[in-house]
């Protein structure tokens, strides 16, 4: 069975998701509690724009034991697909808890700067993008800058 996961895994990365669906259905018949079959099929179902379909499988792969290296993935892709749907609250909960979980994971900061902006929380939002861009970038000229993008993000209504 791990070897058909792992060829629907390649079907979704070469653009067959729909393929690669059905094949993890199938295998999910026998394997109704994998935790990372349930995360793959709610990733191939965010892959297919199915955002609805995806958040029972990334919740169901949170509840069982996930391995960790995956649990990162699957929380940050819960929390976008609630954002994509307009579950805000519960993105951006979901992503600060993913912040909190894994600092390391500069994503979870930028996907979670697009749930405070739909919450009308702009000046956070931009504060995190601006930090998460002085922190990240490998630009010469934003790491040039990099203190000073730092100070200003915290300062934005600021007047001198």
């Amino acid at each position: 069975m791990q070897k058909d996961l792992q060829n629907a895994i390649e079907l979704r990365e070469s653009s067959q998701a729909a393929e690669a669906l059905e094949h993890m259905l199938g295998i999910l018949k026998f394997q109704p509690k994998d935790a990372f079959l349930l995360y793959q099929l709610a990733w191939t179902y965010d892959v297919l724009g199915l955002e609805r379909e995806a958040i029972p499988y990334y919740e169901q792969a949170l509840s069982l034991e996930l391995a960790e290296r995956y649990r990162a993935g699957a929380m940050l892709g819960l929390g976008s697909t609630y954002r994509t749907l307009g579950h805000y609250e519960k993105a951006k909960e979901i992503l600060e808890d993913g912040l909190v979980k894994y600092p390391e994971n500069k994503e979870f900061g930028v996907f979670l700067a697009m749930a405070l902006y739909n919450l009308g929380e702009y000046e956070a939002a931009m504060r995190r993008l601006l930090h998460e861009l002085g922190d990240t970038s490998s630009h010469s000229g934003i790491q040039e800058y990099s203190k000073a993008i730092h100070f200003y993000a915290d300062r934005l209504n600021e007047t001198w």
